[in-house]
């Protein structure tokens, strides 16, 4: 039985008028003199973005010696886990039970235990783990000055901060520096948190003061190294693949061409609009008494989308304790459609991620959230001083109106859209909770940023297999055997023949030469092993697919035709450094969800214990490319040869604790059905 005293949070409260009010009521801007650069930074290591990513990417180089420089739009650290709201650990069971991540994700997990005295507090059923924001920003915090002074490196830390413009050589190969800018409030505005990110985010890419902010410019710099020369790298942990827009090296957004790589693509064609939903989370609380609630003036215009998606979902205890993240009394025992959970009790807070509820999911060139190269370019962001973010402002206002909407509808609604009437029914013994105090540390209650499920992911530099540039796709990681008709009537025989002979392993050969029907093929049971993986995940390929027509919420849309067929359970993976290295740039390195993944692959490469080894990975790369005097390019310009750096790399990872490979993980081993 758990007998915790329920915290309290200063500023509780319900959707208020005056709560609505900031969303549809934006404080005006007033334009000043632009601000020269108040100070210069040195970094050996420039990590932009404070999520799990760039989280580990600053520990792993504070661990090394080196100086870091983290900058991060908001005021926390964690990005999923903190500033995105979603602190419930996604894990699949055999990983988890075998604790098989990297250092620093296993310290996170233990200071979470240490932090409540057990490793659940929320007792919620989607994870291990689900916990309250705003400790794990304290938690990440407190790991990073412990990696400074363990290692003996230095950090500098830039919170409310933003890249806006970079330096790039003559060349185009080197990033020379880089301008961003920091704010706070100015005397008398309100303090930060208090309005959406739909408010402030165009103020804080702006070099100019505003009646709301002050801005601090800072120039990024390398940090001079011995003959007086510089060296660094820039670290591209971003939540949308920021960098990699302003330095303009290749990528990819949205769904990618159906071909052999990719068979279960929904399309024909690229369509960079349609990215997973997005999500802004929100904490509610289970109340003793009936609350009362003040409809959003919005509310109608989203309440047609809301639903508990499938019967065997349709219970509104199952889904406050879904992603409970706080629950101070063991409430009794319930169970609905096979699942088995505690019941509420007055006092448990639940955090909200529901795909037909708070994830938003614009799909169209009308209402996309994260601008395309073409949308950049139409709109000047990719011109000096130009740049705002990359995303579409009225996008995230509508996410922000949904995320309000949904709540009022789980309080008040009584309509399903999936599921017909009859099923919801009010729930008014809830309320939203609110304040700098709150679990999302915000006065009007939702997320500080939404959590993003995808992003511009790069391609990578051509390889062996891959001339156009490097990727992870669906068949690298996919448990599905493809022998379904779909897949043989839809694709055309050249593509079906490459895709069953790129399954084949050791008899691809023979079926590229006809010599073996493709039907006849064994397909390999196992995950793609790259000789340069410098990193490992585990997940299964998860869905929220964009709507299909616009505006993402309007009566009757639906999901995108398709989408969905990529989704199923993956094999163990890895992460080959080639995914992390982008074109063109030589001292840019990517993590986290800007690798160069497909868009079907990146549905499994997104979870919180991939985002932390990918960022270890990055941090490793960066410190020992800098140590040895090599680009990280060099490392793997000769593969398949060998490559003795790149395996002094592997070797240094594994060394530390990071694994680059599964247990037993060989072109022989065909044995992985007990991972799970």
């Amino acid at each position: 039985m758990k007998h915790r005293q329920t915290k309290a949070f200063h500023q509780k409260s319900v959707i208020s008028l005056s709560l609505i009010a900031t969303f549809i009521a934006p404080l005006a801007a007033t334009a000043s003199p632009l601000i020269p650069p108040s100070k210069t930074v040195n970094c050996e290591i420039l990590v932009v973005g404070g999520g799990l990513s760039g989280v580990a990417t600053a520990y792993e180089g504070l661990l090394a010696g080196r100086t870091v420089c983290l900058t991060e739009i908001t005021d926390w650290l964690g990005g999923q886990i903190s500033s995105q709201g979603t602190s419930a650990l996604d894990e699949r069971p055999t990983q988890r039970q075998r604790q098989f991540y990297s250092r620093g994700y296993l310290e996170l997990r233990d200071r979470i235990k240490r932090k409540y005295g057990e490793f659940n507090p929320g007792d919620c059923w989607v994870s291990d783990s689900c916990f309250l924001p705003r400790d794990a920003h304290t938690i990440i915090t407190q790991m990073l000055k412990d990696a400074e002074k363990k290692g003996n490196g230095k950090l500098a830390l830039f919170p409310n901060t933003v890249i806006k413009d970079l330096a790039i050589s003559a060349d185009g190969k080197i990033i020379n520096s880089a301008l961003a800018i920091q704010h706070q409030p100015v005397k008398g505005a309100p303090p930060l948190n208090t309005s959406p990110l739909s408010q402030t985010i165009e103020d804080a890419y702006s070099y100019q003061n505003s009646s709301r902010f002050s801005k601090n410019v800072i120039r990024f710099v390398p940090k001079p190294i011995k003959n007086n020369t510089a060296k660094w790298y820039v670290v591209d942990t971003s939540e949308t693949g920021e960098i990699i827009a302003l330095a303009d090296v290749p990528y990819r957004l949205g769904i990618d061409a159906r071909s052999y790589l990719e068979p279960s693509s929904s399309s024909t064609t690229n369509d960079a609009y349609c990215t997973q939903g997005f999500t802004y989370t929100f904490a509610m609380e289970s109340t003793k008494e009936p609350q009362q609630q003040a409809m959003p003036p919005f509310y109608l215009q989203y309440s047609p989308y809301f639903s508990y998606e499938l019967k065997r979902l349709a219970n509104f205890d199952l889904v406050f304790t879904y992603r409970r993240i706080w629950s101070p009394k063991q409430g009794k025992e319930m169970q609905f459609g096979g699942v088995k959970f505690s019941e509420p009790t007055p006092g448990d807070i639940s955090m909200q991620n529901w795909t037909w509820g708070n994830d938003y999911r614009p799909g169209t060139a009308q209402d996309n959230l994260i601008y395309t190269r073409q949308q950049l370019q139409a709109s000047g962001q990719l011109k000096p001083g130009g740049w705002k973010g990359g995303l579409r402002t009225e996008t995230l206002r509508k996410g922000e109106e949904n995320a309000l909407s949904y709540f009022y509808w789980l309080f008040a609604g009584t309509t399903d859209s999936q599921l017909g009437n009859g099923v919801k029914q009010p729930q008014t013994n809830i309320r939203l909770l609110s304040g700098l105090n709150s679990p999302m540390g915000t006065v009007h209650g939702l997320s500080k940023y939404p959590y993003m499920r995808e992003g511009r992911r790069i391609i990578g530099r051509p390889s062996w297999g891959q001339p156009e540039g490097f990727g992870i796709w669906e068949i690298d990681i996919s448990r599905r055997n493809y022998n379904d008709a779909y897949y043989s009537k839809t694709l055309p025989a050249d593509v079906y023949r490459n895709l069953k002979a790129a399954l084949a392993g050791l008899e691809a050969t023979s079926v590229i030469a006809g010599q073996t029907p493709p039907d006849k093929a064994m397909r390999r049971t196992r995950s793609t092993i790259f000789p340069d993986a410098v990193g490992i995940g585990h997940y299964a390929i998860d869905f929220h697919p964009c709507m299909t027509n616009s505006p993402a919420e309007a009566y009757g849309n639906k999901e995108r035709a398709g989408e969905r067929r990529g989704a199923g359970q993956a094999y163990p993976f890895q992460i080959a450094l080639r995914a992390m290295i982008p074109q063109k740039v030589d001292n840019l390195i990517v993590g986290g969800k800007s690798i160069g993944t497909s868009h079907i692959a990146a549905a499994a490469y997104r979870v919180h214990s991939f985002e932390w080894s990918s960022g270890a990975a990055a941090g490793t790369v960066a410190a020992f490319a800098i140590k040895n005097a090599i680009a990280p390019y060099e490392l793997v310009d000769n593969l398949p040869s060998a490559e003795p750096q790149l395996q002094a790399l592997k070797q240094l990872l594994e060394q530390n604790g990071n694994p680059t490979a599964f247990p037993d993980t060989s072109i022989f081993n065909e044995n992985w059905e007990d991972w799970r």
